[in-house]
């Protein structure tokens, strides 16, 4: 929009910066080897578009401000990052990184994998280890029954294998 149509003195609107999935309060952003690449891979894009900005462009001020707010957050997830390579792992309970086939109530199964809160997806089957989903696997085994506290109310789920790596 040209600043023509600008109303000399109107306030700015300020630049929002969207935030990242919550991490609890003094613990560690856990990620995998993909997530740490994942991470490192947003920041260095974050840092291409900023610097393509012309800098004697006006209008890219508020495209600047959103691009360094966001690498700022980038940055600091990445200094809080604590990588755990799943792959390394041999344990028969479940843990940062466990890869889980349950059953539930309903006699459905599903596979999840438990990584990073910046991993997380629903539609890869990959969860939080901060999620409720997570917190209730949480130092269970094969052939273990846990409740899983929903918005529509209690179910169990059957856990049928833990993998770890590949």
């Amino acid at each position: 929009m040209s600043r023509a149509f600008v109303k000399e003195g109107a306030p700015e609107v300020p630049v929002v910066i969207p935030p990242r999935p919550p991490l609890p309060a003094g613990v560690p952003n856990y990620v995998t080897p993909a997530g740490l690449a994942a991470l490192r891979a947003e920041k260095a894009s974050l840092e291409r578009r900023r610097a393509a900005l012309d800098a004697e462009d006006p209008d890219a001020s508020r495209e600047r401000e959103l691009l360094t707010g966001l690498l700022r957050q980038v940055v600091e997830r990445i200094a809080r990052s604590r990588e755990v390579d799943p792959s390394t792992l041999d344990r028969s309970d479940i843990r940062f990184g466990a890869t889980v086939t349950v059953r539930d109530a309903s006699d459905e199964e599903r596979t999840i994998q438990i990584v990073g809160v910046d991993e997380a997806a629903a539609s890869d089957d990959a969860v939080a280890f901060t999620s409720p989903y997570a917190r209730a696997l949480t130092g269970a085994s094969a052939g273990d029954t846990v409740r899983l506290q929903t918005p529509s109310g209690e179910t169990e789920l059957t856990i049928l294998s833990v993998r770890y790596g590949a």
